[in-house]
């Protein structure tokens, strides 16, 4: 667009206000001191000339086309007698006039360099016998126009002189927009050159990337053929951030750590804030930073195996780290995966050859499929039979109960009934090992652990597991409820066991209760329970008070009126005996009240 900025720069390229044109002296120069005459006054066309090569300099210094068109306009005068009516440039499709344009034939000039259309012509204004619109033309580019007037008809050298004075501004218009061209074609080049040199670096960056990347993948790929399981994956991850790392089982419990910082012991996870932790770590598409430690979790299929962590306190993970971080985890899914379709086959073969077992099964089919299974049937041979409250007895909690068996060491065959789960074990289970590390696992002490005695041959297992559920029946009857019981440390139970015969057992009951269990029946009285309570205390009276909410003198009476009733005296060592083996059977093989 056309600026008065333009305009003023004229009078820095004319040196002085009004007409940048040089003056010519109409008098002679005196004679010099030599005496030689000077050279004579330059002609009024010497003197045009003069200023037109003056004006041809100053259009080419001129910083824009408004400035140029400017000094067109107001030195036509040095071509003639001339007036400069008005200039107009070419800007994208139009053309702008001039601010020196007048504004008494500015509609009139306007519409009639529009209809010229690019190309010379007369124009006709009122009191200018003579009026002519200029293209200003550059090579293949038209600039725009410049309407001259004048009061007479130019004389052939006016015209010469105007027809320069058009040429020059034209060529000094095709100058600027050379100019701004080669400074457009420069920033554009520069322009080019940054992104360039920005595209160059990215592409650097993106190959350093994949790379790494491909470094990575690798390297996993490598520590998936190894077969090295968690501790392969830990190790690399280790090795390609220079962080701890550790892998946790979903409940918390630390399965592999490489690095340094371990903590001893490992600290016994919270079930509840583990699965809020499982739960927020889940929503998130990437690692998720909780404390120290940058988590992510490993779960094909939606199912979480576990958990894939880097220990990183002063916050030096990077995206590198992040990639390495959610390759190893692609990884290590894998390789969980593989290991629980392994381990759900193994423990299907398990369970097939446990259940035949328990059921009964020829000697030579059994020993070959534990071969086959990697179990020794050879030897002794304990059957364990285990029941937890909260718990149950799905394929979830078998695997629990097999996870807890051999981390304190049991070899052991595993299959599931509807209300337990069976274990068929070489070696004597711990008193409390399998049941401290179950409580563990299922976060409560409510379970109950029947053991047989020791089972030498195949044929006698169905028999052996009668008494581990016989075991653990009188454990869940016994004050204490939860905890392991084994068959052959039961004493008299051993005797009240499934095999006595039902109908014997009843009738040894009726024989030393019968009177007792009849009053009972009659009166709505507790006879037979107040006898029961105290055999179970020992025969005191504080403790048999205590435990039926009595007074002490109510248990005197009370066993006094059972002396009366059955006949039979408690002071008596064989009556006593009887007595309180009657009153085992009837509470526990015989169920108690009714």
């Amino acid at each position: 667009m056309v600026g008065s900025r333009a305009y003023r720069r004229y009078h820095r390229c004319s040196g002085r206000k009004g007409s940048s044109l040089p003056r010519s002296s109409a008098r002679r120069h005196p004679t010099a001191a030599s005496g030689r005459p000077r050279p004579p006054a330059r002609t009024p066309a010497a003197h045009a000339l003069h200023a037109l090569v003056a004006l041809s300099r100053a259009q080419f210094d001129a910083p824009d086309d408004g400035e140029i068109l400017r000094l067109a306009m107001d030195h036509v005068v040095a071509a003639g007698r001339y007036s400069a009516e008005a200039g107009y440039l070419k800007v994208g499709g139009g053309l702008v006039p001039s601010p020196r344009n007048g504004r008494t034939h500015a509609m009139a000039v306007g519409r009639r360099v529009r209809e010229l259309a690019g190309q010379d012509g007369d124009v006709t204004l009122a009191g200018r016998p003579w009026g002519r619109a200029l293209g200003l033309r550059g090579p293949g580019v038209f600039h725009g126009y410049l309407v001259v007037t004048s009061r007479s008809r130019p004389t052939k050298v006016e015209r010469s002189l105007l027809a320069m004075l058009v040429r020059h501004t034209a060529a000094a218009l095709s100058a600027a927009s050379a100019h701004r061209r080669q400074c457009e074609d420069a920033l554009e080049l520069h322009r080019l050159r940054q992104e360039r040199t920005a595209l160059q670096r990215q592409l650097i960056s993106v190959v350093a990337e994949l790379g790494y990347e491909r470094a990575v993948h690798a390297l996993m790929a490598d520590v998936a053929a190894s077969e090295g399981g968690e501790e392969a994956v830990t190790r690399a991850l280790h090795g390609l951030t220079g962080l701890p790392a550790l892998v946790e089982d979903r409940f918390g419990r630390l399965r592999s750590w490489t690095g340094p910082g371990r903590p001893v012991p490992y600290p016994e996870p919270d079930p509840v804030r583990q699965e809020d932790m499982l739960h927020t770590v889940a929503k998130e598409a990437g690692p998720v930073r909780i404390g120290d430690r940058l988590l992510t979790l490993v779960r094909p299929h939606g199912e979480i195996l576990g958990v894939l962590a880097l220990v990183d306190t002063r916050g030096e993970a990077d995206e590198h780290t992040v990639l390495a971080l959610g390759l190893a985890a692609t990884s290590l899914a894998l390789e969980l995966t593989h290991l629980r379709d392994l381990a759900e086959v193994e423990l299907r073969l398990h369970r097939e050859l446990a259940d035949d077992l328990l059921a009964g099964t020829d000697d030579a089919s059994a020993y070959a499929r534990s071969e086959v299974v990697g179990h020794d049937l050879h030897g002794s041979h304990y059957i364990v039979v285990v029941q937890w409250s909260n718990r149950t007895a799905d394929d979830s909690f078998a695997r629990t109960v097999g996870r807890a068996a051999a981390a304190v060491g049991m070899r052991s065959l595993l299959t599931r009934r509807s209300d337990h789960v069976v274990l068929i074990t070489g070696d004597r289970p711990h008193a409390r090992a399998l049941y401290e590390a179950l409580a563990r696992e299922n976060g409560t002490r409510s379970g109950t652990i029947g053991v047989s005695a020791p089972c030498d041959s195949v044929d006698d297992i169905p028999h052996h597991y009668q008494e581990a559920q016989r075991a653990l029946d009188v454990r869940r009857h016994s004050p204490e409820h939860y905890g392991t019981s084994f068959f052959d440390e039961l004493g008299l139970y051993r005797v009240l066991g499934p095999g006595s015969g039902h109908r014997e057992l009843e009738t040894f009951v009726q024989e030393w209760l019968g009177q007792l269990i009849d009053y009972d029946s009659r009166h709505h009285a507790t006879m037979v329970e107040t006898l029961t309570r105290y055999f179970d205390c020992g025969g005191n009276y504080d403790e048999t008070a205590e435990s039926l909410a009595i007074h002490r003198s109510t248990v005197r009476y009370r066993l006094q009126r059972i002396r009366d009733i059955s006949g039979h005296d408690l002071a008596n060592v064989e009556d006593r005996l009887n007595l309180q083996v009657a009153t085992r059977v009837w509470k526990i093989v015989l169920g108690g009240p009714g």
